[in-house]
């Protein structure tokens, strides 16, 4: 059994990006409810323990709370943001409302007295701030380890292993943050870093089995990464048990659904493939809100599965590629719901099935990729630009209609055609068909057209982002190509907002 690290969740966007960093660190983290029970966090025995941020202020009455016998445990723990709030209010320290507080990238210095967590720094960094609260007084017995123009940064009492920064470290924005995470969890808590993925492959192949048995089980196989490794992780576990259908929706890029079918249907699997594009159209017809568009075709897209699995009998199981992010993004307790997920929020009560099989709700994009590669799933399918479940439904701002998919897909089609010639490219692109239209001139004819918009962004854990410099030439040639191949069409734009402030997806 590896160490474990536990993430209590106070409602933080970033918990599951504090999680994926300790377990990028080979720490094993799980995150858990911050009222999670005493006994049961003595029973975990964990080396350390992680307190998120969140969006409340921690001296209302109303705000989330940890049991306070945690801080005398001897186990070492670092609050974030609102865990740092927490620790001190908790403690006998001051928090209050700091005015207009910090937000975005703030310059830190470290204290002259050197700290472990910081790993005996003492020069000036860059840290990610995302708070309007401020610690005003220090509990007995703690010491101020780093400071900002506007807060304390840092503080602990290294006697009681209690530490606390108020900035975010899991984010790429925070200049060595993962250093500082990684101090934590080995100069501090003494982790090993004895966690690896071929542990998660055969715990999940022995749940898949013993919940399974030799019953068949029934996935949805979108041809992403995350439905595809399911798809091998479940064959690995239950050989000759696995029906896939792939729901082709009608929101696919440029000829994906083809490619999709030719890569799984080689394969040593059962493949169904249902057209139900037309079907998906007509629910949407009129609908211009982004969060009933996910509703609307979640909603849809378990009744085809409700109704395809009907015609094949003896299949108890429903089989998903959830991953983690998709959960939390869907919100939770503490937390607000950013969007909704096809595989999350859109699910009935009933669904006619025995149980859900979802062995990948308990990673993060980058481990997924990892465990495809461990499958031996080519690099066609592992390095699949991601695609969000409702397609290209959320990429059509406003109305979704057939003559304005037919534009986004060749427009997107362009885009990454171009990009894929680079050397060195985004993490994530694609094109946006907005609902703004521009006007334009296109021979000597006046035009008033939509307006495509262009996103690449640059990220390792698909949380944060940063937009992609790309090259002026190189987005000049793809404008230039949209333009002319695509009638209707007159102006194309570049997305430059990093994550946060904005989504990767627009909608």
């Amino acid at each position: 059994m590896s160490e474990l690290v536990l993430v209590l969740d106070f409602g933080g966007q970033y918990k599951e990006l504090i999680a994926s960093t300790v377990r990028g660190l080979s720490v094993y983290s799980e995150i858990r409810p911050c009222g999670m029970d005493i006994n049961e966090i003595k029973r975990l025995n964990p080396i350390g323990i992680i307190l998120t941020g969140g969006p409340n202020s921690v001296y209302l009455p109303d705000s989330p709370k940890c049991d306070p016998a945690i801080f005398s445990l001897g186990i070492p723990i670092l609050g974030i943001c609102y865990g740092m709030h927490l620790i001190c209010h908790t403690l006998g320290g001051e928090v209050a409302s700091g005015g207009s507080g910090e937000y975005g990238r703030v310059k830190v210095t470290p204290d002259a007295s050197s700290s472990a967590l910081f790993g005996g720094a003492k020069e000036p960094f860059i840290a990610l701030m995302s708070h309007r609260d401020v610690v005003k007084r220090l509990p007995r017995g703690f010491r101020i380890t780093a400071s900002s123009a506007a807060c304390i940064a840092a503080c602990e009492d290294a006697g009681k292993k209690l530490y606390c920064v108020q900035f975010h470290p899991e984010t790429k924005h925070t200049e060595g943050g993962r250093a500082i995470i990684k101090n934590f969890l080995f100069g501090i808590c003494g982790a090993s870093g004895d966690y690896k993925l071929d542990d998660y492959i055969d715990t999940q192949i022995k749940a898949i089995r013993q919940k399974a048995g030799n019953k068949r089980i029934l996935l949805a196989l979108s041809g992403g990464v995350d439905s595809s490794v399911c798809a091998s992780l479940l064959t690995k576990a239950a050989p000759g048990q696995l029906l896939c259908i792939f729901v082709d929706h009608g929101f696919m890029r440029l000829d994906e659904g083809d490619e999709i079918e030719a890569v799984f249907s080689k394969r040593k699997l059962v493949f169904i493939r249902v057209n139900a594009q037309k079907r998906f159209l007509a629910k949407l017809k009129g609908v211009t809100d982004p969060e009933k568009k996910r509703k609307l075709i979640g909603e849809e897209f378990i009744k085809v599965f409700e109704e395809e699995a009907a015609k094949h009998k003896d299949i108890p199981f429903l089989a998903q590629g959830t991953i983690y992010p998709d959960v939390v993004e869907s919100g939770g307790k503490y937390g607000a719901t950013i969007k909704s997920h096809h595989n999350v929020g859109g699910l009935p009560e009933k669904l006619g099935f025995t149980g859900i099989i979802e062995p990948l709700s308990g990673l993060f994009k980058d481990e997924v990729r990892v465990l495809g590669r461990k499958l031996r799933l080519p690099p066609s399918i592992v390095n699949r630009q991601p695609f969000p479940g409702p397609g290209l439904a959320i990429r059509v701002t406003g109305e979704v209609t057939e003559e304005k998919l037919k534009v986004l897909r060749h427009a997107d089609a362009i885009l990454r055609e171009e990009l894929e010639r680079s050397r060195k490219r985004p993490d994530q692109y694609f094109a946006v068909l907005t609902d703004t239209r521009s006007v334009g001139v296109k021979g000597d004819d006046r035009t008033y057209d939509p307006v495509i918009a262009l996103r690449a962004v640059m990220t390792g854990d698909f949380m944060t982002c940063e937009y992609a410099p790309l090259a002026h030439n190189v987005l000049g040639r793809i404008s230039s190509r949209i333009t002319s191949e695509i009638p209707s069409v007159s102006r194309v734009v570049y997305d430059i907002t990093s994550k946060p402030p904005a989504t990767v997806e627009w909608e």
